[in-house]
């Protein structure tokens, strides 16, 4: 009995087995899948964060909508491969718990069947056993033992023997297949309590079982539907922010053309001072000059001639008024944040949202709002004011460096530390960060102009 017991419990556990084993080829490749989609969003993930500098100057709220799209494309082919793996684990899960329940009611069914067939048997197996008695009872009241002397000195003619010897042959033979039924029936209800013990052991691991899986298509099921979820919301994120997007892409469109105007009335204005400048040191050269020249005369007149015999050497010319030193030695310039990390360089990089090239015509340092920002050369603050797309500006105009106007902006401050006409050393407080202007986030934006033309600082910084 124990031994049929292990024998079917060892079936129902290989047939479990045979259907888990279907999965691992299909299961794979959704794990393939899905590791590849988690590879390309991390690389997106990567390349965005090169992208977000180039959106550097632009309507927050459409960096923004960019970024966010950006990372929602990325997400969409994770969350749609978690999906599929999600459903398909659901399938798998429900599919063997459909198994399961059926195979149970198969052995309930089978237990049912058994458990009838025991009973007809030992209603059988009664009725052979009383039968048997009965028989035994009447062998003891004699009357079937009749032995072969009686049949022949009690039978009166030949055919009343032939007639008593058959019914003793039949009666004896009625005995002999109710002892053989009797056997018979006793071995095959015995056969059926021990198929019946092991179904019944059967039922009782596949209730276990398909308790055990409907709880796991029921969680499966609920991933899966999270899964979806996640993707309907996904997809409903990026088409409002592709909507976003093209209604403020117009306006962004226009600003931008704003910010090139104002970008090129800095420019302007620079030039401008650069030229009063140049214009006061030549008119200082001019007055140093003519009063050399009115020096010497003024010497050479009041020489005596060489004939009235007077000794001793001229006076000395008086010497020019010395120039202004350059505040930036040999043009190198101290970075404006104690703890210098770049986010964006100097250079023409191409707008993500607008598809046009464009100059970024400074360096971006991270600076979390509030940090404070330092002078990267000694020099007279030229303005410290709101200079829209720029936001609140500083401009040093740090003299003349190698030969050249050198002057440094600091952008998108929050508040002021210094004022115009003020003059400052290297490393002097000017301000603090902030996101004023045209930005993305807190940031300093820190521009170098050479002669009036910005140039990369990171080829004066150090």
């Amino acid at each position: 009995m124990t031994r049929l017991r292990a024998l079917f419990a060892a079936l129902v556990a290989a047939t479990l087995v045979m259907g888990l084993s279907m999965l691992p080829a299909s299961a794979d490749d959704l794990d393939d899948r899905l590791a590849d989609a988690q590879r390309q969003k991390d690389s997106a993930s990567e390349a965005l964060d090169q992208v977000t500098g180039d959106l550097a100057e632009t309507d927050e709220a459409l960096a923004q909508a960019y970024i966010d799209l950006q990372t929602i494309e990325a997400e969409l082919p994770v969350a749609e491969a978690t999906l599929d793996k999600a459903n398909a684990a659901y399938e798998t899960a429900q599919r063997e718990a459909d198994s399961l329940a059926q195979r149970l009611t198969d052995a309930e069914t089978e237990e049912a069947t058994l458990v009838d067939t025991i009973a007809e048997n030992e209603t059988a197996s009664t009725d052979a056993h009383n039968a048997v008695a009965e028989m035994a009872r009447q062998a003891a009241r004699g009357d079937m033992g009749i032995s072969s002397l009686e049949f022949v000195v009690g039978a009166k003619t030949t055919d009343e023997f032939v007639t008593q010897y058959n019914m003793s042959t039949t009666a004896i033979r009625t005995q002999n297949s109710s002892l053989e039924d009797l056997r018979q029936t006793q071995a095959v209800t015995s056969n059926t309590q021990v198929r019946l013990d092991a179904v019944k052991d059967a039922i009782s691991t596949l209730k276990t079982d398909a308790d055990a899986k409907v709880v796991e298509a029921d969680a499966a099921k609920t991933e899966a539907a999270d899964a979806k979820a996640d993707v309907e919301r996904l997809i409903t994120e990026q088409s409002a922010k592709k909507k976003t997007i093209e209604t403020r892409k117009k306006t962004e469109e226009a600003r931008q053309v704003e910010l090139t105007t104002q970008n090129d009335d800095l420019t302007a204005e620079i030039q401008d001072i650069i030229g009063l400048q140049e214009a006061e040191r030549a008119r200082i050269a001019k007055e140093q000059e003519e009063a050399r020249k009115a020096a010497e005369a003024a010497a050479a007149a009041a020489t005596p001639p060489a004939s009235s015999g007077g000794g001793g050497a001229p006076a000395p010319a008086p010497a020019p008024a010395p120039a202004p030193a350059p505040p930036a030695s040999g043009g190198t310039l101290s970075f404006p944040t104690a703890i210098p990390h770049i986010t964006s360089s100097y250079g023409w990089r191409l707008h993500p949202v607008l598809g046009y090239y464009r100059l970024h015509a400074g360096t971006d340092f991270r600076a979390y709002c509030g940090t404070p920002i330092y002078a990267a050369a000694s020099g007279t603050v030229q303005w410290a004011t709101w200079r829209d797309g720029f936001g609140y500006q500083v401009l040093l105009d740090n003299g003349v460096a190698n030969g050249a106007s050198l002057m440094t902006s600091y952008n998108h401050l929050t508040s002021f530390a210094v004022s115009g006409g003020q003059s400052v050393s290297t490393g002097d407080l000017l301000g603090y960060s902030g996101n004023t202007g045209l930005g993305t986030a807190c940031h300093l934006h820190f521009e170098v102009y050479v002669n009036g033309a910005t140039v990369d600082p990171m080829t004066m910084l150090g």
